[in-house]
């Protein structure tokens, strides 16, 4: 893999890992609530499930999986119930003191689990994998050295976006110190995951 299809690679796919998806949410509502170290730990989640997705991508079963008419939709409405799941959660939240009865009910093993849940439940996540990490595979070489190296790039970058979301969580949490800011900061969160999930429901595989 030569030095151009990187420089080409690394920037498109860090733009990728930043988007406001619905685990990069997530991340900055955790570190938010529970702070920076259980934020990026519980991001560990994330990427168990995206290692999962890339070595299907490899393997060549994920393209099956996508073709799947029934799969996919499957996928997409056990994801979209997850979302809303998770936005009721965050917008039913007490938040007058939420440091001390969330940390009792969220231990760092269910943050973990939400992140890979929420991971695992988004086509998008394998259409990344399925669409985008080919674009940058040359069949003249080893495909899965590849898909190796490409991968654990995708999984470090996005390591990366999980660490600057939390950092931007730990921020918000010295402006919403007041419960009122906190409860407009979760139901915010809320809402745009909830939007997410109706996108998903109503998208259409191409």
């Amino acid at each position: 893999m030569d030095f151009l299809t990187l420089s080409l690679f690394i920037p498109a796919c860090f733009a990728l890992n930043m988007a406001p998806g619905p685990n990069n949410l997530l991340a900055m509502n955790n570190a938010q609530n529970f702070g920076y170290r259980s934020a990026v730990v519980a991001g560990l989640g994330r990427l168990s499930a995206f290692g999962v997705m890339i070595f299907l991508a490899a393997s060549g079963l994920a393209a099956i999986l996508y073709a799947s008419e029934t799969l996919f939709f499957t996928i997409k409405i056990v994801g979209a119930i997850y979302l809303f799941w998770i936005a009721y959660q965050l917008w039913s939240a007490k938040v007058s003191d939420i440091g001390q009865q969330e940390k009792e009910v969220k231990t760092l093993y269910q943050l973990t689990s939400q992140e890979f849940f929420l991971a695992a439940g988004n086509p998008k996540a394998i259409l990344i994998f399925t669409a985008f990490l080919p674009q940058f595979i040359q069949s003249s070489e080893a495909v899965g050295y590849q898909f190796f190296i490409l991968g654990t790039l995708f999984l470090c970058l996005e390591f990366l976006a999980i660490s600057l979301y939390a950092a931007f969580g730990v921020y918000l949490r010295h402006w919403f110190s007041k419960p009122e800011m906190r409860r407009i900061f979760n139901r915010c969160c809320a809402t745009f995951l909830g939007l997410i999930g109706v996108g998903l429901l109503v998208e259409r595989k191409s």
